[in-house]
């Protein structure tokens, strides 16, 4: 076996490792949210989800190009392409290895858990959305991916950028767009304001989760795959 396929191999072995150890602890941390979640559907949310669609429309008032923007920016093809550059970015230029495997793992529970709620719940969409929209509707997979995918570059920054008043701009600007991306789903009514809400908590919960787990993984399990590659390295081609 060549030195790159055996570090390629122990990378994939260390990915797939924390993918699924991390998962299934965030299954288990949203047994709480089906729980409130079966809430949802009684008259007292029927009447908020009506009142959030008229104070949206009154927020941003006429329908507007950059409120497709802003949503985009949580859209899958977005995230895909945002996740790659970023994992090449820890790889190539900060060279932490462990954070290129944070991105994908993150990003990926995140998907399959809102999949995984849609179907638990099976809640239709708005009727009449000014955008064409597939799919159920309970939870908001742009909120749930928004809330984990930009919660973690939130980590990131809080973490890594050390510069003060730049932390907290990019800090700032991250909830902001964040808020942002929930609004334009009312506002384009392909989801119900409690929608938003439920996928904002599922993703924040996802992250509470993941982080931590992520981060035990990482300690503990760094020496062994270290000593994988650099045995690999060793061994001639």
């Amino acid at each position: 076996m060549t030195t790159h396929l055996r570090r390629l191999l122990a990378t994939f072995t260390l990915f797939f490792t924390e993918f699924a150890v991390t998962l299934l602890l965030g299954v288990a941390g949203v047994v709480g949210f089906l729980a409130l979640g079966r809430e949802v559907f009684d008259q007292d949310a029927a009447t908020f989800d009506a009142a959030a669609f008229r104070w949206a429309r009154n927020l941003l008032g006429p329908r507007q190009h950059w409120v497709e923007a802003i949503t985009f920016l949580a859209s899958r093809n977005f995230i895909t392409v945002a996740g790659c550059l970023l994992i090449n970015w820890f790889l190539l230029i900060r060279q932490h290895r462990w954070n290129s495997l944070l991105v994908p793992v993150v990003a990926l529970g995140s998907i399959t858990l809102n999949l995984a709620l849609k179907q638990f719940y099976h809640r239709p969409r708005p009727l009449l959305p000014l955008v064409s929209a597939s799919g159920l509707s309970f939870p908001s997979g742009h909120a749930m991916i928004s809330s984990s995918f930009y919660g973690l570059l939130i980590y990131l920054c809080y973490t890594y950028v050390r510069r003060p008043l730049w932390r907290w701009l990019l800090i700032a600007g991250l909830v902001l767009l964040i808020v942002l991306i929930g609004i334009t789903r009312v506002y384009l009514r392909v989801h119900y304001a409690t929608d938003v809400l439920a996928g904002f908590t599922a993703g924040l919960v996802w992250l509470i989760v993941a982080i931590p787990v992520l981060k035990q993984l990482e300690k503990r399990w760094r020496k062994p795959f270290e000593n994988e590659a650099q045995s690999a390295e060793k061994q001639p081609e």
